[in-house]
């Protein structure tokens, strides 16, 4: 089990990438217009089975070519993911204002799951990813990726129950602590098949 020890003392040792980290999470909010929308989904399906690095390179590419009006299948040989990208990119004011439909009912204690559900209706959102988009639009929500999911998996818990409990303890958001523990799990600062935390016995 992370005890809120292990788990500032994982935050202690990413150092500065931490501090940005924690920065970056708690100022999560909504998209202010349709491009910034579109900007957020077009990066989390480039960013879908790639290492973040790499995704970043493509979708730097991408967002020219849709800036310029090329082709995404010009810079992106992905046929699948090149078209959910336009797609999104054409749609954006009307998925935006969809966006914005459910998140301006911040008072329906539903709405994370409505947000979840509208992430998961965009084309090649699935769903793990679809909570990857979700926190990147302001949901307090933990991603089950491969690394949170074999740490969760560790204690009997779901990834969400996980992040709750350190973000209790912490006053961190859930969105928060779930990127300080992925950041720790791909910089080998937590070895997640085995639990191992650099520095703890």
């Amino acid at each position: 089990m992370i005890t809120t020890d292990d788990f500032l003392h994982v935050v202690h040792l990413l150092g500065e990438q931490g501090e940005e980290d924690i920065a970056w999470a708690e100022s999560l909010t909504h998209p202010m217009d349709a491009d910034e929308f579109a900007s957020e989904a077009i990066f989390v399906i480039c960013n879908s089975g790639m290492k973040n690095t790499v995704a970043a390179r493509i979708y730097d590419r991408v967002q020219d070519a849709l800036d310029s009006g090329t082709p995404v299948l010009d810079v992106f040989k992905h046929v699948g993911k090149a078209g959910a990208i336009e797609r999104i990119w054409r749609e954006r004011e009307a998925l935006y204002a969809q966006l914005m439909a459910i998140v301006l009912t911040h008072d329906d204690p539903a709405v994370g799951l409505r947000l979840l559900d509208f992430c998961e209706s965009l084309p090649w959102i699935g769903g793990i990813t679809k909570y990857h988009l979700a926190k990147n639009f302001g949901a307090d929500v933990a991603k089950p990726d491969v690394h949170l999911q074999r740490l969760a998996d560790r204690e009997g818990c779901t990834v969400q129950a996980l992040c709750e409990r350190l973000a209790v303890a912490t006053t961190w958001r859930v969105a928060t602590v779930d990127t300080l523990l992925w950041r720790a799990c791909a910089l080998g600062v937590i070895h997640s098949p085995t639990g191992r935390i650099e520095g703890r016995s």
